[in-house]
């Protein structure tokens, strides 16, 4: 008898569409098995797959070498898919926030015309996950603040890590969003200060990296800055969170714990500033480049 499998696909329908923001879409999905959809918490990573005219929901590999199958197929056949983060589940529904922007192509067309009854693939964890899969919020055991950083694709982990984090925790969010009035997305939480900041027509991430370095160097204690091997974020995933063997953090305890996701060069910006100038561990800091700014996933 084989084990259960920890992650898997699920066919899932629409049954509700809620806009919370301008910019952030919630969609709300039910299916015949969605009772076996897991929930680790935190920043629990996920797959859609959309369906296409050219690539139907039924062209998507699902087995267990899924992506090998699907980097063999035709590029133009290929079924298209993006990475989210699972925002709630609760028996028999699982909710899914979405950024809604101009329409670019057919995942961000869908989101932009979703309605109740639409389906599409998730490749989500199941109740026999143990959380290590898609899951890279690992601070260490002890830890006195927290550092969250963001952009508006990071944002329905933070809200996640916030709603998920016990209300003695600490630390501060900084989060950069499209839209001024975007930034009542994230919940509250006793014992953070969330700047949050609409992006408007300032460049992209221009506010973000700036209000970063003022808010790093006030929780950050005093460090020797470490040397940082450079990424080329153009050939390579920018993906560095730090664990034992065993899959826990790196350390037991740290002064401060720094979580950075979001557009792979200003992750890179921040990334350098945290480690080689303010000084922070680079054992406590877990840097993500969820995407890359002209290049759809799975490129």
């Amino acid at each position: 008898m084989t084990d259960p499998l920890p992650m898997r696909f699920f066919r899932v329908t629409v049954t509700r569409v809620n806009d919370i923001t301008p910019s952030f879409r919630r969609v709300t999905f039910t299916g015949d098995d969605i009772d076996e959809y897991g929930d680790p918490g935190f920043d629990q990573r996920v797959k859609i797959v959309f369906p296409t005219p050219t690539a139907p929901l039924e062209a998507m590999p699902m087995g267990t070498d899924w992506y090998t199958e699907y980097r063999n197929m035709e590029a133009s056949l290929r079924p298209v898919f993006r990475t989210y983060t699972t925002r709630a589940v609760r028996k028999g529904e699982v909710d899914i926030d979405m950024v809604r922007h101009a329409v670019d192509g057919p995942a961000s067309e869908w989101i932009d015309t979703v309605e109740p009854g639409d389906e599409v693939l998730i490749l989500g964890p199941t109740v026999h996950s143990n959380g290590n899969m898609g899951v890279d919020f690992v601070p260490p055991a002890h830890i006195d603040d927290l550092l969250l950083v963001g952009d508006e694709t990071a944002a329905p982990a933070i809200a996640v890590i916030l709603e998920q984090l016990p209300r003695d925790a600490r630390g501060v969010v900084v989060l950069e969003v499209p839209d001024d009035r975007d930034c009542a997305y994230l919940p509250a939480h006793p014992g953070f200060q969330i700047h949050a900041m609409g992006r408007g027509s300032t460049p992209r991430h221009a506010q973000l990296t700036a209000a970063v370095e003022r808010h790093a160097a006030a929780l950050c204690p005093d460090g020797r800055g470490s040397d940082v091997e450079e990424i080329d974020i153009d050939r390579d995933i920018l993906w560095e969170v730090p664990r034992t063997a065993k899959g826990g953090a790196a350390l037991k305890s740290a002064p401060l714990y720094a979580w950075v996701a979001g557009e792979a060069s200003a992750v890179k910006l921040i990334r350098r500033h945290l480690v080689r100038e303010i000084g922070i561990d680079r054992r406590a800091v877990a840097f993500m480049g969820y995407w890359r700014e002209g290049r759809a996933e799975g490129q």
